[in-house]
């Protein structure tokens, strides 16, 4: 099947209220193309430079989200034109956000990453790290960026019972934290699953999907 043909297919079997970010990391331009021409307008990338280089290329009603591990001294080169960050995994990479993003005059929004997988490899906040960072003053002071949701990568393995027990931990969190609401938090947005486990991820909750494979084919 065509990319555009795959894309399609996932659409239609997605709810209305589900965002689909088509993973288009390692692939060329021409790809991501074709995926536009049948409609996505929001790809996920999980290096910046390479990010950055296509967004230069392509249409500029693209919303570009950063969906890889962040380094502090790599967001200045994003922040004029990212959509999104979902892996914000502390507080001094929202303060590094912040900073830039008064430097650009413009609000930036962020998904805070919580460590639901029982690999060490995967980044995140455990909930009591979440809590500490959006009562601190300092949390509280920065004004150019908000948190629209929480993001979570479930454990790579094939046994779907693990996987639903993480994924239903992280909406639990989620549910636990949105009543909460000041100027710079507000959770409306829960993104997990990807194209081994979006639909599962999609029954316990999840609002965004991070597909890549499903749609371009293995790298």
């Amino acid at each position: 099947m065509s990319i555009k043909d795959n894309l399609l297919k996932i659409k239609s079997s997605l709810p209305e209220n589900v965002t689909l970010v088509a993973v288009s990391k390692t692939k060329p331009v021409s790809d991501l193309m074709e995926a536009y021409e049948a409609g996505q307008r929001i790809f996920g990338e999980n290096k910046i430079q390479e990010m950055t280089e296509k967004h230069q290329q392509m249409p500029k009603d693209i919303q570009w989200h950063m969906i890889g591990h962040v380094q502090s001294n790599k967001v200045k080169y994003m922040i004029s034109y990212v959509k999104l960050i979902h892996g914000v995994d502390s507080l001094k990479l929202l303060k590094e956000i912040n900073r830039q993003a008064i430097r650009w005059r413009k609000n930036v929004d962020c998904l805070l990453q919580i460590h639901i997988a029982e690999e060490e490899t995967k980044f995140g906040l455990d909930e009591n790290e979440l809590s500490d960072i959006i009562n601190s003053d300092e949390f509280k002071s920065f004004k150019n960026i908000k948190v629209v949701g929480l993001m979570g990568m479930a454990t790579f393995t094939d046994n779907q019972e693990q996987i639903k027990k993480e994924f239903t931990v992280l909406k639990s969190i989620f549910d636990k934290y949105k009543p909460t609401e000041t100027s710079n938090f507000k959770l409306e947005t829960l993104s997990m699953g990807m194209s081994g486990d979006y639909q599962l991820a999609i029954d316990c909750g999840s609002t965004m999907v991070r597909i890549g494979s499903s749609i371009f084919g293995n790298r």
